[in-house]
């Protein structure tokens, strides 16, 4: 197996460096279908949800190296999410064709005082529970044996029965027992790494 990630802030850190792709690809991997849903949550169309999503990696990427993270200030998501709001909030002004224009200093001061309601909150912190475990299932299917992976799947997601898995997988009751436990605990592991960024 791979070993755990290496802290959010360390990769934070790595992403001031343009060229550090394995970087780039991890915050992409975690971050741009969290955004991506979420938009697509929100009622954008699919292209609108991904031209949003880039916006926002653009977003990132202009702002990472000014970026001084301390977690006591608070959460990246949450910095994310506001980015994610300020772009959304751009989008929609554009499809209106309101007379006032978001990138009007006045309009984005504005925007950016106004809390997000509580069920933006909530949407997005759901969307981050299910971006973090989806990744965390990607992770530790890579590093693993399909069969491994189809014994915890079969019996901690889909609720099927231990000895009927291991007769269809040719394992052992026991076999399947530990890779569930093996799997869970890699999980655990992963979703941990990333709960407090």
């Amino acid at each position: 197996m791979s070993e755990i990630p290496p802290t959010r802030a360390s990769l934070l850190v790595r992403l001031r460096d343009r060229g550090d792709e394995a970087a780039w690809t991890e915050f992409i991997d975690l971050y741009g279908a969290l955004v991506y849903n979420y938009a697509r949550k929100q009622g954008l169309q699919a292209a609108d949800a991904a031209d949003l999503g880039q916006e926002v990696l653009r977003g990132v990427a202009a702002s990472i190296g000014r970026l001084e993270y301390d977690p006591r200030r608070g959460l990246f998501r949450n910095w994310l999410f506001t980015l994610v709001r300020r772009r959304l909030a751009d989008w929609r002004v554009a499809q209106h064709r309101l007379p006032c224009r978001s990138s009007d200093s006045a309009t984005r001061h504005v925007l950016e005082q106004v809390e997000a309601p509580p069920l933006e909150e909530a949407a997005w912190e759901a969307e981050w529970q299910e971006r973090v475990f989806a990744w965390a299932c990607e992770q530790v299917r890579k590093d693993v044996a399909d069969s491994t992976w189809q014994a915890f799947w079969k019996t901690a997601m889909e609720g099927q029965r231990t000895q009927s898995v291991a007769t269809e997988l040719g394992l052992t009751a026991s076999a399947v027992y530990v890779a569930r436990h093996r799997v869970l605990a890699r999980l655990k592991e992963l979703v941990q790494s990333v709960r407090d960024f």
